[in-house]
């Protein structure tokens, strides 16, 4: 989307300058024209033999044509003008958006810290971040993304003062000026309606869409005192913003810094991992409760990074999410877990499902089911064996077009789970509608289901309705004999947790699979 607005930003500029240098090649031929056609005409006038009212008629009409040439001249001259603003506009401002671009955001800037600096003042500058944009961009398509930025570029604009900035640095990238600021807790509230002002939905082509904003926030001279350092530190924050959770606003603290680094070598290194064959898969099993057998895997990956040694998923997922990595990363986690899964029982082991987590992203790729049958078909495993485990927020961002992926999904035969169940926004009637296998219920409500009454109460009425239709039920973070003696008494089908086994390598788990042995736990 960007190389194409750029490439038309640059052909419309080109366009531009090509008008102007024509415009003044006019300007400069009707100019010559007028004049030798007047030198003619009076010449003319001189040699004719006829009267002198004829002579004075053709010099009245050669002033006349001059008058006419010198009034398209001045035309022409303005439409140079004309030209010349527009070249200027375009220079100065973005294609989709018509909003301030990167040059002149930095020269307003500039002079902003000028007068800041002369009147000791302070002013803010603001990193703005579309939260998954390109989520949205990928499933349904760049003219809706076009139009999703213009719709949040008018409500920025409607937000802020006269004397404000609101420019796009391109993508999915805002970045405000607020110059003469009195307090932090202006900049604050200042945030805060962006926030606001972006959370209705956007009716696009139809679409009904919600698009959340991460801020960061740096101020003068207090976090920097050029243009360059206040965007670079406000860009710093906005990651932090990210991080706590999204849809939220975060000045620039200076320990943010260091975790800025660590965050662009941990990005700059996810791009090799692949090839460098760094990543890994480890299994944890999940328990039928009534048996005590190991019924399926959850295939978990791990990056073995040369440096800081195996670094767990939260280390780098979110990061690979946010730079749109976790496409590759995720596909590779499919193809390793179905070939895994494929060795085991050529192994001779007892055949059992492997789960993989199916990111949004993954999920809305235009190849997607084409992407599964290929792998399916390469590591000849047998699609009733693979389970894939999506989250409530990636069914429900567009649920008519999950709907009909998921019923091509089962139509394959593919098992298909919920993955923390009750912790996003799920509707029970497309529950009911969704051709969902298992339900899983996340771990923060297992964690307390013995000392905390509501979780208990949540817990028991999720395994109820799971039951009612006709669905597995799956306890995550399982750790103590209590949890399990719970979860047995309402019946809950399977468990998965510490208490029955932390996620180990693939030959640690062909052992576990050969010997049968269950973990203990009370009957």
């Amino acid at each position: 989307m960007d190389d194409e607005v750029a490439a038309h930003g640059r052909e419309k500029r080109a366009a531009a300058r090509e008008n102007a240098v024509d415009l003044r090649e006019r300007v400069v031929v009707v100019r010559e024209r007028s004049i030798d056609k007047r030198e003619r005409d009076i010449r003319a006038a001189e040699t004719t033999q006829g009267t002198r009212d004829d002579q004075i008629g053709m010099l009245q009409q050669a002033n006349a044509q001059l008058v006419i040439a010198t009034i398209d001249a001045h035309k022409l001259a303005e439409q140079v003008q004309t030209a010349h603003a527009d070249q200027d506009h375009l220079a100065h401002h973005d294609v989709l958006t018509d909003l301030p671009n990167r040059i002149l955001l930095n020269d307003r800037l500039a002079h902003a810290i000028a007068l800041a600096h002369r009147q000791g003042k302070r002013l803010a500058v603001m990193f703005l971040d579309l939260d998954r944009f390109k989520h949205i961009n990928d499933s349904l398509g760049h003219a809706v993304g076009d139009k999703l930025l213009q719709s949040v570029a008018q409500r920025l604009v409607g937000g802020v003062r006269h004397s404000d900035t609101v420019s796009r640095q391109g993508g999915d990238e805002f970045v405000l000026l607020l110059p003469d600021i009195g307090h932090a807790e202006d900049v604050a509230l200042s945030a805060q309606k962006m926030l606001i002002a972006l959370a209705p939905s956007h009716l696009i082509d139809q679409h009904d869409l919600h698009i959340g904003v991460s801020i960061g926030i740096s101020i003068y001279p207090d976090d920097g005192r050029d243009a360059e350092t206040l965007i670079k530190h406000a860009d710093i924050a906005m990651y932090q913003a990210k991080e706590s959770g999204r849809n939220n606003y975060k000045f620039f603290e200076q320990e943010m810094n260091a975790r800025a680094v660590q965050r662009q070598s941990i990005e700059a290194g996810l791009r090799l991992a692949l090839e460098r064959r760094e990543f890994v898969l480890h299994y944890q099993p999940k328990i039928n409760l009534l048996s005590g057998t190991i019924v399926s895997v959850e295939a978990l990956i791990r990056w073995q990074h040369p440096q800081r040694g195996l670094l767990e998923p939260a280390q780098f997922v979110p990061i690979a999410e946010d730079s749109g990595l976790i496409l590759p990363i995720g596909r590779w986690v499919l193809r390793e877990a179905c070939v895994q899964a494929r060795a085991w029982q050529d192994a001779g082991l007892p055949p059992i499902t492997v789960a993989v987590n199916t990111s949004a992203l993954e999920f809305r790729a235009g190849d997607f089911l084409q992407c599964l049958r290929a792998t399916l078909e390469e590591s000849r495993l047998e699609p009733g064996y693979l389970e894939l485990e999506l989250t409530e927020s990636v069914l429900m961002r567009d649920a008519a077009s999950a709907d009909s992926v998921l019923h091509a999904l089962a139509a394959l035969g593919i098992k298909l789970a919920i993955d923390d169940f009750g912790t996003g926004y799920s509707s029970l009637s497309y529950l009911r509608q969704f051709p969902i296998n298992t339900l899983k219920i996340d771990q923060s409500f297992v964690n307390q289901i013995t000392s905390n009454p509501d979780d208990a109460t949540i817990v028991s009425a999720v395994i109820s309705m799971a039951k009612a239709l006709r669905l597995c039920v799956i306890a995550e973070g399982v750790e103590t004999a209590e949890q399990v003696a719970f979860l047995m008494a309402q019946h809950c089908d399977e468990g998965q947790g510490y208490f029955f086994g932390r996620p180990v390598g693939a030959e640690v788990l062909a052992i576990l699979l050969q010997t049968g042995v269950p973990p203990a736990f009370p009957h």
